[in-house]
């Protein structure tokens, strides 16, 4: 079946046994039995929901995994998925990461005895030169938050298959609309579905996708016995924005590379970062004085953070999404008072393009 299908329908295209076209909402803490060792399968909603297994199914047969689980959020799921290692062990991530994840692993996951190495991914020598006898797992985002870096997947699968490591891969920026990490050797991939899995800016949801039932197991009984788990409504809403991801996905990507033409032409930007692939844009401005007064002026744009949405935003990572990353490492990576990210939205391109060049006067 088609991705835009499967986006639509989902894949077993089953329909209510009432014939509702919108999946039900079923906004019920606790499910009743009739008798013992019997029931419809659902017995309490931090275990699993109709509504969000619907959504669940979803995100797994887009991503081509085995199984996927919904979290409230994409630091819920990352924080689930760091409850797979235990104190001593060692994870490889990539050295451009968005600023929670790093808080994550500087803070909490340090705190748990975990040790996190941060390396240059693209760079296949550097990220084999870390690999250690406690190494467990390699982490990357593909194209990283802001800078845009590319780590090459199947690649880098190769290196931890022959390692017996776990690799971990962040699709949040390109979905499996444009990037299926499973069939390239990942084992995981993580989502925050709050970006352009939902792509209305209404909710927060994280998913773990996973590419085994060995996996499937380890990650459920964690989600359950946390209880981060995505709220029905909230699943309901994430099952209606997945509708729509595929025509998004190439509306906003078309907006992205007409902006990346025009940004180009001009002599306030002195950089364009930009993978060539999605909707995530990053610049840097002559001076932290024209990035400041583009934040301000634009009137359509958006001045919030997130990313993915229908509407574009401009978010100002040293200050916003990566401030509590080190000082010394944000100005090491490019992340300066000069530099600003754009989600680009759904808007007219003349319209988007208007309001950056009216900002930037």
């Amino acid at each position: 079946m088609n991705f835009n299908t499967i986006c639509v329908h989902g894949k077993e295209n089953t329909l209510d046994p009432l014939g509702a076209v919108s999946t039900p909402i079923y906004q019920s803490a606790t499910f009743a039995r009739d008798q013992v060792g019997a029931g419809s399968g659902y017995d309490y909603s931090r275990l699993q929901n109709p509504t969000r297994e619907k959504v669940e199914t979803l995100v797994c047969n887009l991503e081509g995994g085995v199984d996927a689980v919904a979290f409230s959020s994409g630091m819920a799921a990352t924080a689930v998925l760091m409850e797979l290692f235990k104190s001593g062990d060692h994870i490889i991530a990539s050295d451009d990461l968005y600023g929670g994840t790093v808080r994550l692993f500087d803070t909490i996951s340090t705190k748990n005895g975990i040790s996190v190495e941060y390396v240059n991914t693209s760079c296949l020598e550097a990220l084999t030169a870390e690999i250690k006898p406690n190494t467990k797992a390699i982490f990357i985002e593909t194209p990283t938050n802001p800078m845009m870096q590319i780590t090459d997947i199947k690649s880098v699968s190769e290196i931890a298959k022959a390692h017996d490591l776990l690799l971990i891969v962040d699709n949040t920026f390109l979905t499996p609309y444009f990037q299926k990490p499973i069939s390239l050797g990942a084992d995981v991939v993580l989502h925050s579905g709050t970006k352009f899995l939902s792509g209305h800016n209404d909710t927060l949801s994280g998913f773990l996708v996973v590419n085994s039932e060995a996996l499937s197991e380890r990650v459920r009984f964690r989600a359950k016995t946390i209880g981060a788990c995505l709220a029905p409504f909230d699943s309901w809403l994430m099952i209606r924005g997945i509708k729509t991801l595929s025509i998004r996905m190439e509306k906003q990507q078309e907006n992205a590379k007409a902006l990346v033409a025009w940004l180009g032409t001009q002599s306030q930007v002195d950089k364009v970062y930009y993978a060539g692939i999605g909707a995530m844009i990053s610049i840097e401005l002559n001076c932290e004085r024209l990035a400041i007064q583009v934040l301000e002026r634009t009137k359509l744009i958006l001045f919030a953070e997130s990313l993915g949405g229908t509407e574009t935003l401009v978010t100002y990572p040293y200050r916003q999404t990566h401030a509590d990353v080190p000082e010394a490492v944000r100005r090491a990576k490019g992340i300066n008072e000069k530099l600003v990210r754009i989600s680009v939205g759904l808007e007219h391109i003349d319209d988007i393009i208007a309001d950056l060049e009216q900002a930037m006067r």
